[in-house]
């Protein structure tokens, strides 16, 4: 993956511009609140996928506008391909190669882009679903129609936790949920395969990756914890006699509690659990690998390396970890925002206000 050009209009407080990157690595420098970081949510947008940040549709649009519009220009092996996005109303519109989309979701697969933000430093102490959305965003890029299978277990789970807030006051509601067991037992079951089969292959790539960070002095592995290991018919049996034993309480309770919306990764090291075992310098190191490994993972199951986007986070690594990240990255184009000036790069772009500029030799 290859960005040629990004252009925007009325995007945050960016700067109605266009931008021409270089082929390899671009430092986006500048003080804090100026940008930069807006600039890498509107790469990761072409992505398919909501803002990294977590932020709502609406708050993407300039303060005092009406839409915002954002376009980009990228080369893949195939042939050079462009993605125009317009945000209004609370919601994204896409256009992949002049052919309009009815969905955000019909552009996943076409751009590629890993980000590493400082929030995934703090991957392995957050909760469960900070490692879940880690596993379904990676999953989504590289295989679109998992992006739909998630969708799809989502609405289910709406539909049967609004059942079963209305099963107290309408109590004849109880026998519909035989049916919705067994729809979500059948959807959680295909997701838990493409979850372990994912973090499988992630595993064994972290593990050379940490191995590298470490001097292969430690062990990294990851697990994914699901109700039971096994094929999709045992983990859709395993899920449907959960939910079962646990309807009384869900009922009481108002919401679904079993299920792979309650899933998780276990990161250990030396076979011990990080979370709980793991120093700073450790969890960090194994972040650091898993988002290496799903770079890796990425370009080889679609072809193409992607667009790798660094979000003020070498500030937050030391110089060991600095150096691994950056030789681990050669032959990709990447953009890193820093607040200090660097110097390793091919461009080095200045963000003040909104406007960015080429920073002068």
């Amino acid at each position: 993956m290859l960005i040629k050009s990004i252009k925007t209009e009325n995007y945050r407080n960016l700067e109605n511009t266009e931008f021409f990157p270089s082929e390899g690595i671009n430092i986006i420098c500048g003080d804090n609140a100026q940008g930069k970081t807006n600039l890498l949510e509107c790469i990761w947008l072409f992505t398919g996928g909501r803002s990294f940040r977590g932020s709502k549709d609406s708050e993407l649009v300039a303060f005092g506008e009406k839409f915002a519009r954002i376009s980009l220009s990228f080369e893949t092996a195939v042939r050079q391909q462009s993605i125009a996005i317009t945000i209004s109303g609370g919601k994204r519109e896409a256009v992949l190669n002049d052919v309009p989309k009815k969905y955000m979701s019909q552009i996943i697969g076409s751009f590629c882009a890993v980000v590493f933000s400082p929030d995934h430093l703090s991957l392995i102490k957050s909760g469960p679903e900070e490692r879940r959305n880690f596993i379904d965003a990676a999953l989504c890029q590289i295989k679109p129609a998992y992006a739909v299978l998630l969708s799809r277990y989502k609405r289910m789970l709406n539909e049967r936790n609004a059942l079963l807030k209305d099963i107290p006051r309408h109590r004849e509601l109880e026998d519909m949920l035989d049916i919705w067991d067994e729809r979500l037992a059948a959807e959680g079951a295909k997701i838990a395969v493409e979850r372990q089969g994912y973090v499988s292959s992630l595993s064994q790539l972290a593990q050379g990756f940490y191995d590298g960070i470490s001097g292969g002095r430690e062990r990294l592995s990851l697990q994914y914890k699901t109700v039971c290991r096994g094929s999709a018919e045992e983990i859709k049996t395993a899920l449907t006699s959960s939910l079962t034993q646990r309807r009384s309480d869900d009922i009481y309770c108002g919401y679904t509690s079993a299920g792979v919306h309650r899933d998780d990764l276990i990161v250990k090291i030396n076979d011990k659990d990080a979370r709980s075992f793991g120093s700073q310098g450790q969890q960090r190191s194994a972040v650091l690998a898993m988002k290496l490994a799903e770079a890796a993972e990425a370009g080889e199951r679609v072809g193409e390396k992607p667009v790798i986007l660094l979000d003020d986070v070498l500030s937050e690594l030391d110089i060991k970890r600095q150096s691994y990240l950056l030789n681990r990255l050669e032959g990709m184009q990447v953009f890193i925002t820093c607040c200090e000036r660097a110097e390793s790069a091919e461009a080095i772009f200045r963000m003040n206000n909104g406007k960015i500029t080429k920073a002068e030799e």
